[in-house]
């Protein structure tokens, strides 16, 4: 049974935690999706707010920096009518030794009914969910260099909005993949949702060995990654996560993988550009092309916050026989 193999599932198949996009069935993906369209309307409204979390307590706990993701799942969360606690992790007793399993057995006593995790450690939001009680739903929000499935998500969200099917499209991802959790996101749920071609485009230092078995081609030029491409995600360098040299500079990557309106004309004429942020404009990606017409990076965003309202109220309202995760 899918449950079994999958922590994020209960032992119906329902999503009760997101830790990851990898193994989530196409159609949970595909439900999220359709779900967060139903609440794009509600950024609309006057009052920009639904009752399905009334009542319920959500915490975000936020051991990295972040303000993008951070601030769009308050907003979601609010917007789901919740009650949103951001736990000051720089002044809480975590900062002073205690475990995160003691953090959040503590967290737990005041009846938490979510947590919204982003951690550094790999694997950190699934420690969490394995000591959780049944009913109380994790979500990461980002764990180490493994996976941001919520921003994964909102990029699917981005592509099918715009180009309505994945059956035909050629994507490429192009940067730090080797640090990034957003890269492994999307790859799997690109993959998952059937994309034609999905191409990793960066220099060898900046490259997982072990992508082979996840499907997509490897470019190591720009230009023959992102040629005849109908999507192109650009991915910032991460150099708080780098160690060592693995660039000759700034400058030298710029010149070979930075976007800039020339080379994008190497894509198809509607190719959309998209970048998860936060921006370093002249690193990665020309200011000609942020601001272009061809960027869809500021409704990502936007979207961002209905995703997270659909993220949320599809794990609270499964809550029908949820059991401690194994």
């Amino acid at each position: 049974m899918l449950y079994k193999r999958n922590p994020q599932l209960n032992r119906h198949g329902e999503l009760v935690h997101l830790l990851s996009t990898e193994g989530l069935p196409k159609d949970i993906i595909t439900h999220i999706l359709d779900t967060a369209a139903n609440f794009i309307s509600v950024n609309d409204r006057e009052v920009k707010k639904v009752p399905l979390l009334h009542g319920k307590s959500v915490f975000n706990l936020f051991f990295e920096n972040s303000t993008r993701t951070r601030t769009t799942f308050e907003i979601a969360a609010t917007r789901l009518s919740a009650d949103v606690i951001n736990l000051d992790i720089s002044r809480s007793s975590a900062s002073k030794g205690e475990s995160l399993l003691d953090t959040i057995a503590n967290l737990s006593a005041m009846a938490a009914d979510m947590f919204v995790v982003r951690h550094s450690e790999s694997g950190a939001p699934y420690l969490i969910a394995q000591h959780v009680a049944p009913h109380v739903h994790v979500i990461n929000a980002g764990d180490g260099r493994h996976a941001h499935p919520t921003q994964g998500l909102l990029d699917m969200f981005t592509i099918r909005h715009y180009k309505k099917d994945f059956a035909n499209l050629t994507v490429a991802i192009v940067g730090d993949v080797l640090h990034s959790r957003v890269a492994r996101s999307d790859i799997h749920a690109l993959t998952t949702l059937g994309c034609a071609e999905v191409r990793v485009v960066g220099p060898k230092t900046l490259i997982p060995s072990d992508l082979s078995h996840m499907g997509v081609r490897v470019c190591h030029t720009l230009e023959e990654g992102i040629k005849d491409c109908d999507v192109i995600i650009m991915l910032r360098l991460q150099n708080e996560r780098m160690s060592g040299a693995l660039l000759p500079s700034v400058q030298e990557f710029f010149k070979s993988y930075g976007l800039t309106p020339e080379k994008l004309q190497l894509a198809k004429p509607d190719a959309i550009v998209m970048h998860p942020g936060p921006i370093n404009r002249g690193v990665e990606i020309d200011s000609a092309v942020v601001d272009g017409v061809q960027s869809v990076i500021l409704p990502q965003v936007t979207f961002g916050i209905a995703v997270r309202m659909a993220v949320m109220s599809i794990v609270a309202g499964n809550n029908a026989d949820n059991r401690r995760v194994a």
